[in-house]
């Protein structure tokens, strides 16, 4: 093939694919609507492309964009002279590291011979990140769930102090929550973990590069407030760099060491890694610094604050939508809508007649807490600059597929299907058991049905553990792989 033939089908790959600009996919993307940002960013990152962040002395180019970007997070977070940080590849990998840093601090200060048994405890409100649970999977951490307010959706500090026994290795709180964009108690929570001598993270992923630009946050978040010990933010969100950068911050050098890994314990160079990958792209680190030197500090406010203005718009809008309601206060850029009462909109049905209408907008299947109320099925929406011009339309498109789901039947589980799941130990089974039970659940063969709102429905109705290991086996499916895929 040419290599015009080769673009030619990759562009044609991506005719399947949600829009990655204009603002109409509200999760996974963030446009920041102006003009040139790209093309700055596609020109840095082809200029370091074949640059390897495993070895900056080697690379001294990297170190410096590296630092540069940490020094940026660490003034605009509240970070103080012994404040360090890493450039890691997103969020997820950021919340790994600050895990596994703590889990090692606990360790160090001999977590297992102060009273506790057992494994170390990750402590956290429901509403944290899925990466936490990763962490704590990866890493062999117990995760100590903690109910939030059913209304506020904001950690209960009360319910935090209980879990902080001496197994407590870190508590984790959340400027704002991915699920319902709300801030979390940061001060009080941190003061609790700092009394009980427990390290204090604030996930600060999706809302650290916008939340300092705003004059109407309601409470410190950041470094800055005593007992936190470490946060994370994203660049390639509210940064709007490319895919992937995030920066973990440590308020202290020894907790970043927590998280590096260093071997001469064979007979090849010497190995030492700050974040879990070994060779590392330096591509999307060189584009988060060309748009952070191009934008500058007065053009993340001037971003942040038209975004902010229109969450604040599309908050209200949503809300005199009969049938809907606004979850908890949203402080950023995240919206998350509800069922407003018992004949409201179904939040699972609207998700799928936005989608008709050309909006991504992400469901969010109902939560059992533990020890709290249920907190209910809910619609994310995440404002980027690129959707802050086009609120009216969102809006008028929301009303219009809120009409329509009002007309829908609710969607409801089989509940025959839940019945036989009830009795099915997900981890005896195969691939092949777990292939026919999708096809039974109308997702076989990695195909998606047209209406996910009866899936959803499904995925809340199941036991957890068993919906867990379907979700996976429906990824199982998409990546089977095409044999001779690069022949003839």
């Amino acid at each position: 093939m040419t290599p015009q033939e080769v673009l030619a089908e990759l562009t044609a790959l991506q005719a399947g694919d949600v829009p990655t600009h204009g603002g109409s996919t509200m999760a996974y993307v963030y446009d920041s609507g102006r003009a040139g940002v790209e093309d700055l960013a596609a020109a840095a990152q082809a200029a370091f492309q074949w640059t390897n962040a495993l070895d900056p002395t080697a690379f001294p180019s990297v170190a410096r964009i590296e630092d540069d970007l940490v020094g940026a997070a660490a003034d605009l977070l509240g970070g103080g002279p012994a404040t360090v940080g890493t450039v890691t590849s997103g969020g997820t990998e950021s919340c790994l590291l600050a895990v596994l840093a703590a889990r090692e601090r606990w360790r160090a200060r001999g977590g297992y011979r102060r009273g506790g048994s057992g494994r170390p405890r990750l402590v956290l409100p429901v509403t944290a990140h899925a990466a936490f649970r990763k962490a704590a999977h990866l890493f062999d951490l117990e995760v100590a769930d903690v109910a939030v307010d059913p209304d506020t959706c904001r950690a209960l500090p009360a319910a935090v102090a209980g879990a902080l026994d001496d197994r407590a290795a870190l508590v984790v709180v959340s400027a704002p929550s991915y699920p319902h964009g709300v801030l979390d108690p940061v001060g009080e929570v941190a003061a609790l973990a700092a009394a009980a001598g427990v390290p204090c993270h604030v996930d600060a992923c999706i809302g650290g590069w916008v939340l300092p630009f705003l004059d109407d946050v309601p409470e410190p978040f950041d470094l800055s407030v005593p007992g936190v010990t470490s946060l994370s933010v994203d660049l390639h969100k509210y940064g709007y760099a490319p895919k992937g950068v995030s920066v973990l911050l440590t308020a202290e050098p020894e907790l970043r060491q927590g998280h590096w890994f260093s071997t001469a314990g064979w007979p090849g160079y010497p190995v030492v890694n700050p974040t879990l990958a070994g060779t590392r792209p330096a591509g999307p680190m060189a584009a988060a610094w060309a748009v952070h030197r191009w934008l500058g500090r007065d053009g993340y406010a001037e971003l942040a604050r038209a975004t902010r203005a229109a969450t604040v718009a599309l908050a209200g809008g949503a809300a005199a939508i009969p049938g809907l309601r606004v979850v908890g206060t949203p402080v950023a850029t995240l919206v998350a809508l509800a069922q407003d009462g018992p004949d409201g909109v179904d939040v699972l049905n609207l998700a799928d007649e936005a989608t008709a209408r050309g909006w991504l907008l992400q469901p969010q299947p109902p939560f059992a807490q533990p020890g709290g109320a249920d907190l209910p099925a809910t619609l994310h929406l995440t404002v980027t600059g690129a959707t802050a011009g086009r609120v009216d339309a969102l809006l008028a498109d929301l009303a219009d597929a809120a009409r329509a789901a009002a007309e829908l039947p609710r969607p409801v589980a089989d509940p025959d299907l839940v019945a036989a799941a009830a009795t099915i130990d997900p981890a005896a089974l195969t691939v092949a058991e777990v292939d026919a039970l999708l096809e039974l659940a109308g997702v076989g063969g990695g195909r998606l049905p047209e209406r996910m709102a009866p899936v959803h429905a499904l995925v809340a109705a199941l036991p957890r553990p068993v919906a867990e290991r379907l979700l996976a086996g429906v990824l199982d499916l998409v990546y089977r792989p095409r044999r001779a895929a690069f022949s003839g």
